[in-house]
């Protein structure tokens, strides 16, 4: 498919910030949750504050990766610090891990392999950095469900997280 991988620059955070509401919106909808507003709006800041974090720590706080093809960024994922939530829904069980997140593919380029080759170059960074395990979360049934296919059934299960139906799942991945 001819993908590169690379660290954001700043002049991506308007094409990323697109891409954020594109993805996260798509998702909504795709989840049947679309009427939640104020909650995608929350979830579309989260991510703009972790890219910002990760621009003025120099990748030290927040670490971001790219996949661009032909100039146009069409996924993108980053790690750090475990969230709050996995913290809490642990009982701090998971703390001190890196959380991987922000595993986005824009919706004309999923089911291409785009999120394996991202998620293939951040264990590669966590391993360069010495990290050999890491966490990931979701509440998405569909994300829950490629989760389940690449790494198994999930840590921990919280019934009905979200409502009715809408489980929250944390993942505690080891690199290697």
């Amino acid at each position: 498919m001819d993908i590169d991988i690379r660290r954001p620059k700043y002049a991506d955070a308007p094409e990323l910030h697109l891409l954020f509401r594109t993805v996260i919106s798509d998702t909504y909808i795709k989840e049947g949750i679309g009427e939640l507003v104020d909650d995608m709006e929350d979830e579309i800041q989260t991510k703009e504050a972790y890219l910002k974090k990760d621009f003025s720590s120099n990748g030290e706080e927040r670490h971001f990766l790219v996949a661009s093809k032909g100039g146009r960024i069409v996924g993108t994922i980053e790690f750090g610090p475990a969230s709050s939530l996995i913290l809490e829904c642990t009982h701090g069980a998971l703390s001190g891990l890196m959380e991987v997140g922000t595993v986005f593919v824009h919706p004309e380029f999923q089911q291409r392999g785009i999120g394996s080759l991202l998620l293939s170059s951040i264990f590669r960074e966590l391993g360069n950095r010495g990290i050999d395990e890491c966490c990931l979360d979701s509440g998405y049934r569909t994300a829950q469900k490629i989760w389940k296919k690449r790494f198994g059934e999930p840590e921990y299960v919280l019934k009905d997280f979200w409502g009715k139906g809408f489980d929250h799942m944390i993942w505690k991945i080891h690199i290697r």
